[in-house]
C-alpha cells in the first residue's frame, strides 16, 4: 500500500462532512519553498494556470526518486492543503507511482463534491501539473539534464 493509498484510506474512514475539515489540517503543512526556488516562482515559472490562486509546483526526479516543492499562499488554505496532501504523499515515490495516481483524487478522498466547480479545476490542474512535470523530471535525468 502507497502512503497516497493510505490517504485516500483515512479520508474515506471519516464522515462525509468531516473529509474538508481534514483536507485543511493539510495547510499549515506544507514545507516552505526552497530559497533557490524563490526567483523561479517570482519569475512566474511552475505556476499552475488551472488555479485561481497563485499555486507553484517544482517537482523533480533523482535517482528515480520524487522531489515535491511547492508554495500557495495563506490565504488559499484549500489549494495550500492539497499540494501538501500531494507533497506528503508523493514526496520520495518512484515517478510511476505518480503517473499512477488517479485523476479522478478528489473524488477518491470524497471531496470533490463539497468543491466548486472553479476549485475542483484548479486542483486538479494541480494534480495534472505534478504529474507532467515528474514526466517531463524524469526524461530530462534519463538525459542528464539537470538544469
Amino acid at each position: 500500500m502507497t502512503k497516497l493509498d493510505e490517504i485516500i484510506e483515512t479520508f474515506q474512514f471519516v464522515e462525509p462532512p468531516m473529509r474538508l475539515e481534514l483536507l485543511l489540517d493539510y495547510a499549515n503543512n506544507l514545507p516552505p519553498l526552497p530559497e533557490w526556488l524563490k526567483a523561479k516562482r517570482d519569475a512566474g515559472l511552475g505556476r499552475v494556470h488551472e488555479c485561481q490562486s497563485p499555486v507553484f509546483v517544482f517537482p523533480e526526479v533523482e535517482n528515480d526518486a520524487v522531489a515535491l516543492h511547492a508554495w500557495a499562499p495563506n490565504a488559499a488554505p484549500t489549494a495550500r492543503a492539497f499540494v501538501s496532501l500531494l507533497i506528503d504523499a508523493l514526496d520520495g515515490a518512484a515517478p510511476s507511482d505518480v503517473a499512477a495516481v488517479p485523476d479522478d483524487l478528489l473524488n477518491r478522498l470524497g471531496i470533490g463534491k463539497q468543491l466548486g466547480m472553479p476549485r475542483q479545476q484548479g486542483l486538479a490542474g494541480v494534480l495534472c501539473r505534478v504529474k507532467h512535470g515528474v514526466a517531463q523530471a524524469q526524461e530530462d535525468e534519463a538525459r542528464g539534464d539537470t538544469a
